[in-house]
């Protein structure tokens, strides 16, 4: 059995930041010392002298291979795992998807023969629930009982996955009864299409109408909606990428009530804005995502909820599509652009950027990364921690290095960079995967199949 051990570096997590050595093994972090205080034996040693010990991080939502609008997600299990090692990212929890008319069982199945075998890093399943009915409402005990215990709904996309307030309503109902945790998509899709349609009889076909008709206020009004029906329902509720100042107004206001209210966002409403939508050309297209980007005044009230712990989790939503034969589907016609962004590579990389910026604290950024979507989504204490007992999941991180985000060194399976250009002050060193080293100083050392599906427990902050 291989013993890892990883001297001098300045383990951060959630809780604290020390000095300290890090021994690894079985695939499970043993013990924490003071830097040479014991005399460890091990097999490798990686020094981490003027670097920082973090948890490996975890993405709480990816869609990999994700089916939309006539195509799906360029990156497979196997690629988008692999970029997510790239960057520090050791767990994520992707989306199954429910057919129109099929199964929740079927869904499921799909996607576990799409992952199984082919992941480089862990990972975990939420299940989208687009057809609400009492068979399907029947399946949830199966699936909770089978450690998928959170369920999404979609207030958008009708005719694909909207669902009425109603079915919303039943399945928070039968989710809060099973303790799983209601995820959901806030916008007001109803009243989307009927700006979209009259968006397009204007002639108004540009990427840049795709932010224009897709309101801040009406997601703000879906997340209001969903607040009031999770109450009726006695059920928690985790709205997903907020996007919106007012979107982020109406989440403050619920848990100053004490609701069991939570909140996501994304990298890219942090350092992306509307004027990366109006881009010249058919350039826009490359940032089109739902919720979509927003003016630039909304980061400083996103910066501000995550300090404030009124938003809880940074996701990537990583849904890929390529620009060239994907995203120019949508060229005459911005609702035709498939929806969604690459990111899943440089979510630790960004966040902290916000740690370099003075934006959140070094704890904050592992709490936001690691800790909080790992307690949300139960995996805590084996993901999003350092501590005796939980998986060797570490990464050793330059605090120092300097890099620019580009599409020609990227390892995602998509033919643009969202950031592309942009510097970053910090950098992924070594990156091990219950023990086993994934990265080391640029040579990438993973396989598919080495990540295995976590089964997982109700959300902790209940």
């Amino acid at each position: 059995m291989t013993r890892t051990l990883i001297t001098g570096g300045l383990v951060v997590t959630a809780a604290e930041e020390t000095h300290a050595d890090v021994l690894v093994e079985g695939g499970r972090v043993v013990a924490l010392a003071l830097p040479g205080s014991q005399r460890w034996s091990a097999d490798r040693v990686f020094d981490a002298s003027g670097k920082y010990v973090v948890p490996g991080g975890v993405d709480a939502h990816t869609h990999m291979e994700m089916p939309f609008g006539g195509t799906r997600a360029s990156d497979t299990f196997a690629t988008g795992t692999r970029a997510a090692a790239w960057g520090g990212t050791t767990t994520i929890v992707d989306f199954a998807v429910q057919r129109r008319g099929g199964s929740l069982r079927a869904g499921l199945d799909d996607w576990h023969a799409k992952a199984d075998g082919n992941c480089a890093v862990d990972y975990a399943f939420h299940m989208i629930v687009s057809d609400v009915n009492e068979p399907v409402l029947r399946e949830l005990p199966g699936l909770v009982g089978e450690g998928v215990t959170s369920f999404k709904l979609f207030m958008a996309y009708p005719g694909v996955f909207y669902s009425d307030d109603g079915q919303i309503l039943r399945t928070m109902q039968r989710a809060a009864d099973l303790g799983a945790l209601t995820m959901m998509h806030a916008e007001n899709g109803p009243a989307i299409d009927v700006l979209v349609e009259q968006a397009l009889a204007r002639g108004e076909t540009d990427p840049r109408h795709h932010g224009e008709v897709r309101k801040a206020l009406l997601e703000a009004e879906a997340t209001h909606r969903a607040i009031q029906l999770a109450r009726v329902a006695g059920a928690p509720l985790y709205v997903v990428h907020v996007s919106a100042r007012e979107a982020l107004a109406e989440i403050a206001a619920a848990r100053d009530l004490g609701l069991p209210v939570f909140g996501e966002t994304c990298p890219q409403y942090l350092f992306l804005s509307t004027d990366n939508l109006a881009e010249p050309g058919f350039e826009g297209a490359k940032y089109v995502c739902s919720t979509p980007l927003r003016p630039k005044d909304h980061q400083a009230a996103l910066w501000r909820g995550l300090r404030t712990d009124d938003l809880q989790v940074v996701s990537t939503d990583h849904c890929p599509f390529c620009f060239k034969g994907q995203k120019e589907l949508g060229r005459d016609d911005f609702s035709k652009i498939p929806n969604g962004l690459p990111g899943v590579e440089h979510r630790m990389d960004l966040l902290h950027q916000g740690v370099v910026e003075g934006r959140i604290s070094r704890t904050r950024w592992i709490e936001l990364a690691c800790a909080a979507p790992a307690r949300m989504f139960g995996l805590h204490p084996r993901k999003g921690t350092i501590a005796p007992g939980s998986d060797a999941d570490l990464v050793i991180y330059d605090p120092h290095a300097v890099q620019t985000l580009s599409a020609a060194t990227h390892h995602m399976d998509v033919d643009y960079s969202a950031y592309e250009g942009r510097t970053l002050t910090g950098r992924v060193e070594t990156v091990l995967s219950r023990g086993e080293v994934l990265l080391d100083r640029g040579d990438y050392l993973g396989r598919p199949g080495h990540g295995a599906f976590l089964p997982r427990s109700a959300c902790q902050y209940l």
